[in-house]
């Protein structure tokens, strides 16, 4: 059979890196610069290594996207996730996946309505936090020292401010120049606000008593830098009370929320931080009227309630009239009462005189006679029932002692008939265990001896083998160690004899040529000496 060669067709091959080339080459020169509407999705944040990436899809496609680091440094709207965008840069391929996606140069929001949908979710998420909670706000201070302002040193507002406190009540005023509007101006602002927190009371740059946030007015994009993230916090945490004035009485920041008060306009804010001059003078005078007119008024009716009072109180006769009726009437009765007293006193001596007559006396003694022998014939019997009782109860504790003693004693013989049991019980056990392990160590020791019989070199001798040992004991192994006329004992297995050897160490013998070459030993390493046998 004729083998058929394969049908090969015209069109040329490719390797994929040439493929994905071409490929790449004609997406960049067919799309140059593109500008694409779309929805920010799976944005996390720049990566580590500072580019990010994140992917634009509306309704029915997804489109991979990436900001180097670079660019992301430099934009002006920074991606967020559900932001919808218009992105301008160049499309281009990443043979990595085999897909295309578009390298953003530059970012836009897509109309009003996208911003005021990112400022929405932004709010949202910040009031969860709890940096919009009113119970966090502080109150202003009534009479500020230090006024700090945060705005552009050039603009229109920072006039307004002044003028507005030269004309209500002018205050020492600290301004910190910043960019209201721009790339920068939201990094600016917080570090504003930080900046007048940090600065230590009794500086040489004074700290201000109340802070104020101010801005003219402008469009939504112009006041974007007032609700960025960085600057609602850096508002929500500041330990100085802040005013946030931004814009116009309609335009609404989310600094708005996070400040601890809001005014329609910087003007308004001027007014809020400071009172009216004036009005303090009038209000501080017409104070002073009334305190100086006050004292006269008191002493006048205090004098009036004192004269009202004088007229209440009893005269100097009306004190004493009752209390010198009741002397008098004391008086007259006091000599009726001296002699009843008296004669009370004499009746009473004349009652215990009769009653410390001799007879009476001797009355007592003859009763307090009789009582004392039956109290002493009443002691007798009492003792001697005491006695007895005593006796009784003595017998009984003894009769008890001699019982209580009589068990002990047989407790106790018990005890040691169950002791001398158990110590017979034990005596018993520990003979047969030492008769046990006497029997064990036994047959160990017979075990070892007959070892040291099979190990011993004295079974050797006794095969007809003899050991050599030279003039200092040792035993020789190899004929090579002893030299001529070399004093040796030789040990046999019934007894020892010496001599001395005649000639020096053997030699070796010349090969024969005519015996077979023999095969070289191969080279191993020599095993170690094992130290002293059971020869030595």
């Amino acid at each position: 059979m004729v083998d058929v060669p394969e049908a090969r067709g015209n069109a040329p091959e490719w390797s994929v890196s040439e493929l994905s080339a071409a490929l790449r080459r004609t997406v960049e020169d067919a799309y140059g610069h593109v500008r694409v509407r779309g929805e920010i999705s799976g944005y996390r944040g720049p990566h580590s290594s500072g580019h990010a990436y994140f992917s634009l899809k509306d309704a029915g496609a997804r489109l991979d996207a990436v900001i180097w680091k670079g660019t992301f440094q430099r934009l002006r709207v920074r991606p967020e996730e559900g932001l919808e965008v218009v992105a301008i840069g160049r499309l281009t391929t990443y043979p990595g996946k085999s897909g295309y996606q578009i390298v953003i140069e530059a970012l836009e929001f897509a109309g009003a309505g996208a911003i005021m949908a990112m400022l929405e979710e932004r709010k949202r998420r910040l009031a969860a936090e709890g940096l919009f909670d009113s119970a966090r706000k502080q109150e202003l201070p009534f009479l500020p020292q230090v006024i700090g302002v945060v705005t552009s040193p050039t603009g229109a507002v920072i006039r307004d401010i002044l003028h507005r406190l030269a004309d209500r009540f002018p205050r020492r005023v600290v301004v910190w120049p910043v960019r209201v509007q721009g790339e920068t101006s939201a990094a600016e602002v917080a570090a504003a606000i930080r900046g007048f927190n940090a600065l230590p009371a009794g500086g040489p740059v004074p700290r201000p008593d109340v802070i104020v946030v101010a801005r003219g007015g402008g469009s939504l994009e112009d006041l974007l830098g007032f609700s960025d993230e960085a600057v609602v916090r850096a508002a929500a945490e500041s330990a100085i009370p802040l005013v946030a004035a931004v814009g116009h009485e309609t335009d609404v920041t989310l600094i708005d929320f996070a400040a601890d008060v809001r005014a329609p306009t910087p003007t308004a804010a001027a007014e809020m931080v400071v009172p009216v001059r004036s009005d303090l003078v009038a209000g501080v005078e017409s104070l002073g009227a009334r305190l100086a007119v006050a004292p006269a008024r008191m002493l006048e009716r205090r004098r009036a309630d004192l004269r009202a009072l004088a007229r209440l109180l009893p005269t100097e006769e009306d004190l004493f009239a009752i209390p010198r009726q009741r002397l008098d009437a004391v008086g007259d009765r006091l000599p009726r009462a001296l002699k009843a007293n008296a004669a009370a006193h004499r009746l009473r001596l004349l009652e215990a005189g009769a009653r410390l007559s001799p007879l009476t006396l001797r009355g007592r003694f003859e009763r307090a006679g009789e009582r004392v022998e039956n109290l002493s014939g009443r002691l007798e019997r009492a003792s001697a029932t005491t006695l007895r009782q005593a006796h009784e109860r003595l017998r009984g504790t003894a009769q008890g002692f001699a019982m209580a003693r009589a068990a002990h004693l047989r407790a106790q013989r018990e005890l040691n008939a169950r002791r001398a049991e158990w110590v017979a019980a034990f005596g018993l056990r520990a003979r047969r265990a030492v008769e046990g392990r006497l029997r064990e160590e036994g047959r160990r020791l017979d075990g070892l001896a007959q070892l040291l019989g099979a190990l011993s070199y004295h079974g050797v001798l006794e095969r007809g083998f003899a050991l050599v040992r030279d003039a200092q004991g040792q035993a020789v192994r190899r004929a090579a160690g002893l030299g001529p006329a070399a004093r040796i004992e030789i040990e046999f297995a019934d007894g020892r004899i010496a001599a001395e050897t005649l000639g020096g160490a053997p030699r070796a013998e010349a090969p024969d040529p005519a015996a077979p070459a023999r095969r070289a030993p191969s080279r191993r390493p020599r095993k170690a000496d094992p130290g002293p046998s059971l020869f030595d």
